[in-house]
C-alpha cells in the first residue's frame, strides 16, 4: 500500500524523493521543473518540458528541500527558489480538486447537499464522499464514505468546496465513479501532505450549511 491507501502497482513508473531518497508512485510526489530563468516551477500535472525533479508530496519534504537547497543540488547547478514554494503546491492543488468537482458537477457526476448526497450513497450511486473538513464532526458523521476511508476526500474548506458549485458554502458531496473522481482522489491525496489536520479548530456552527 502507498501513501493515502493506495494499492501499489508494480508496473507503475516511480521516482525518488531529493529530500527522503525513498522511490515511490508519481502519484505520491510532486514534479519540480527548471523553467525560464532557472527557476523552480511546481509542475502539478506532469506535463511540463525539462528533467523533473521530484519531491514527496508533503510540507516538510518540500520546506526541507527548499532550506536545505536540494533543488540546485539536483540541478547541479545554481537555481532560484521561491520561499513560498510549498504554498504555491498547495494553492495549486487546492485549485486542480476545485475544478474536477465542479467539472464533475457539470457533467452530472457531482451532488452537493445532505439529502442528494445521502440518496447517492443509499442508491449505490456515490463512488466518493466529499466533505468540507471545517464541517462539525457531528454533522460529518451522519454520512458514512461509500467504500470506507479510501472513499473519503476530506481536505477542502467548505467555502473551497462552495466554489465548485457556485455557493458560499458547502458541507457535503458525492462524486460518481469516473475518471474526475479519481483525479479528485489522486490530487487530494497529496493536497493532504500539504495541510495540517485542524482537529479541534473545526467549527461546530455550520450543521445546517449544505
Amino acid at each position: 500500500m502507498t501513501r493515502g491507501g493506495r494499492i501499489k502497482n508494480r508496473t507503475e513508473p516511480e521516482r525518488r524523493c531529493i529530500v527522503t531518497g525513498r522511490s515511490g508512485p508519481k502519484a505520491g510526489l510532486v514534479r519540480f521543473v527548471i523553467g525560464p530563468g532557472d527557476r523552480v516551477v511546481p509542475d502539478i500535472a506532469g506535463r511540463l518540458p525539462g528533467r523533473g525533479i521530484w519531491v514527496s508530496a508533503e510540507r516538510e519534504a518540500i520546506e526541507t528541500a527548499v532550506g536545505k537547497r536540494l533543488f540546485a543540488r539536483a540541478a547541479r547547478k545554481a537555481v532560484e527558489v521561491p520561499e513560498d514554494l510549498a504554498d504555491q503546491v498547495e494553492e495549486t492543488l487546492a485549485r486542480r480538486v476545485i475544478d474536477a468537482i465542479s467539472l464533475a458537477r457539470k457533467a452530472g457526476e457531482a451532488v452537493a447537499g445532505f439529502e442528494k448526497v445521502k440518496d447517492w450513497l443509499t442508491t449505490g450511486r456515490a463512488a466518493v464522499l466529499v466533505q468540507a473538513r471545517d464541517g462539525s464532526l457531528r454533522e460529518r458523521g451522519r454520512l458514512k464514505p461509500p467504500a470506507g476511508p479510501e472513499s473519503l476526500v476530506d481536505v477542502l474548506n467548505a467555502s473551497e468546496l462552495g466554489l465548485a458549485f457556485g455557493r458560499e458554502r458547502v458541507i457535503h458531496c458525492a462524486l460518481a465513479a469516473g475518471g474526475l473522481s479519481k483525479r479528485v482522489v489522486e490530487d487530494a491525496t497529496r493536497l493532504a501532505g500539504l495541510r495540517k489536520a485542524i482537529g479541534a479548530e473545526r467549527a461546530g456552527k455550520d450543521t445546517k450549511v449544505t
